[in-house]
């Protein structure tokens, strides 16, 4: 199927009810991408559903995976998301490893943000090594879409705040990258507080053990890097606020650069507020 240009060049609705019947119909096909947060949520993941897992192999299970997340009440959003990636885990259960394969990589590699969004949470094997899951996850965290790179660090979340130490040990690595995704995954994956996570109460109280990927990230020049690492510091500042303050003396000293500026200012906009 051919999408009019106008279509893919779009800038997207700001609000549900304005978004064209037409654009919402090919969202909920999984024939084209959400370009905006406003079409990412609208998105009802039932209709997907059913669009989507005839063409990849799974058309036996639609019925099991619906009655499934009726229970859930997820139709959109972040739950529909979750709910969805659990299911298609479940259902492959029993299946030989190279459909499981398959399955995972038409899901990885698809055309709608949303599906791909799934896989993010797919392969969830309680076996697996943390590199194992930083592995699997680390082509989402670099995906074009904001959607998907949101995703990414959402699904890893939780294993990465179990065990700190051995996170920001491999997260370094992972803050050394040429992608600025992937550089942004190593800060925003293990924010203090976070978007819509569980808070991680352990860097709430001691920041300092992410301070080796803080430190090679103070002068980054992509500004989307900059935003993650001052929001990051600014988490720690409402616990810490005097850990957060010298640190950025510090840096005011060792890195006098416009980038580390700007993080400093986003780092203090509580404290500054509050002072």
């Amino acid at each position: 199927m051919v999408v009019r240009d106008d279509i893919l060049t779009r800038k997207g609705a700001r609000k549900e009810s304005e978004i064209p019947k037409e654009v919402f119909m090919l969202l909920n096909q999984g024939k084209i991408e959400s370009v905006n947060l406003t079409e990412w949520l609208a998105i009802n993941h039932i209709s997907l559903l059913k669009n989507v897992l005839p063409s990849i192999g799974l058309e036996d299970k639609l019925e099991f995976i619906l009655s499934e997340i009726a229970k859930h009440d997820a139709e959109s959003g972040m739950k529909a998301i979750r709910v969805i990636g659990a299911l298609l885990d479940d259902v492959m259960i029993g299946e030989s490893d190279r459909k499981k394969e398959d399955i995972i990589m038409k899901c990885s590699n698809h055309v709608s943000d949303s599906v791909r969004c799934w896989a993010a949470f797919m392969n969830k094997n309680p076996n697996d090594s943390l590199e194992d899951k930083l592995s699997y996850i680390r082509p989402f965290a670099a995906d074009h879409h904001f959607g998907v790179r949101e995703i990414a660090w959402m699904s890893v979340r939780e294993d990465l705040s179990h065990d700190i130490e051995k996170s920001a040990e491999l997260l370094v690595e992972w803050a050394k990258s040429d992608d600025e995704n992937i550089r942004r995954f190593s800060v925003e994956s293990i924010r203090p507080r976070g978007v819509w996570t569980k808070h991680i109460e352990i860097l709430k109280q001691e920041p300092y053990k992410a301070l080796p990927i803080l430190t090679l990230l103070k002068s980054d020049p992509s500004k989307y890097v900059q935003d993650s690492v001052g929001n990051w510091l600014n988490d720690a500042s409402k616990t810490q606020p005097e850990w957060v303050t010298n640190l950025c003396e510090e840096w005011e000293k060792d890195s006098d650069t416009k980038a580390t500026g700007r993080i400093i200012k986003k780092a203090k906009r509580t404290i500054m507020k509050d002072s």
